[in-house]
């Protein structure tokens, strides 16, 4: 009988890839891990996060709580945005209190920063979903202010609201809050770029012919220069019910990615660890 024997070189390379798939599958929960261990995961428990739905109606489920493929609001400036927006008109904004560079158009929290406003203002519950899991669900009102009544825990929720537990219950008075909604004064001005440059602010850019337009941001040099970044400085447009033009425009997203893993949920590779975030754009 013939005895079959694999080459050595085979045998070489069967082990290699052996050891090369076994990294990649006790790798891969590593990599997939984002924001579902944060404390945006409200879909479970995952030891980071304070607040989350213990209802089976979820299934564990994360992205439903911001987003939905499907019957999206289309008012939110946030991509297929699952929530009831809030209305800018209830906020109390930021003061000028005498500050020298507080010279830009104070305005309402626009589209962007109503879509963090819809669970960080306490005033709606986290699980105002308006297509919840399953067939069927689809409520345009997401349930209103109480949500949809699904079972919570977390000491900084009451009735799946954030409660005063937790500074990021913001209210409905952000006059003690960094401003949203407020002309950035770092310039450029004239036509439809803004009103105001101060040289207290870094000089946004933007692409190649859209400084007129947008989008702009602050580039911080963690990424690539020269294209926009999750990791720079966001600016907005204005909302169309401001009379100063396009912007740039300060959200809340300016400063904050909701799907950051570092911790505060900051925009900057290094969160704010020696002042990074603050200086990205104010010069001091």
């Amino acid at each position: 009988m013939t005895t079959l024997t694999k080459p050595k070189h085979l045998a070489g390379l069967l082990s290699a890839t052996a050891l090369v798939l076994g990294f990649a599958l006790t790798a891969q929960p590593a990599l997939a891990a984002g924001i579902a261990d944060t404390k945006h995961n409200l879909g479970s428990s995952n030891g980071k996060n304070i607040n989350y739905v213990t209802s089976a109606a979820l299934n564990g489920e994360i992205c439903v709580f911001c987003h939905t493929p499907h019957g999206s609001d289309t008012s939110a400036a946030a991509p297929l945005w699952n929530k009831q927006l809030p209305s800018g008109t209830n906020y109390t904004t930021y003061a000028s209190l005498q500050s020298g560079t507080m010279d830009g158009v104070v305005g309402k929290p626009g589209a962007i920063s109503l879509a963090c406003l819809s669970c960080h203002d306490g005033a709606q519950a986290m699980d105002n979903i308006i297509n919840a899991p399953g067939s069927g669900q689809y409520d345009a009102n997401g349930g209103g202010a109480a949500g949809r009544g699904y079972a919570w825990t977390g000491a900084n929720q009451t009735a799946g609201k954030l409660n005063s537990n937790t500074v990021a219950m913001l209210g409905t008075d952000l006059s003690n809050d960094h401003p949203v909604g407020v002309e950035y004064c770092g310039g450029p001005v004239g036509g439809n770029i803004g009103t105001c440059r101060d040289a207290d602010f870094v000089l946004p850019t933007a692409a190649a012919g859209q400084m007129a337009t947008g989008p702009w941001w602050v580039d911080t040099g963690d990424g690539t220069s020269g294209s926009r970044q999750k990791t720079d400085m966001i600016l907005y447009a204005a909302k169309a019910d401001r009379t100063d033009g396009v912007g740039p425009q300060v959200e809340c997203a300016s400063c904050h990615d909701p799907h950051s893993t570092n911790g505060l949920f900051m925009r900057r590779t290094a969160g704010n660890a020696n002042s990074v975030t603050c200086l990205s754009c104010h010069v001091k």
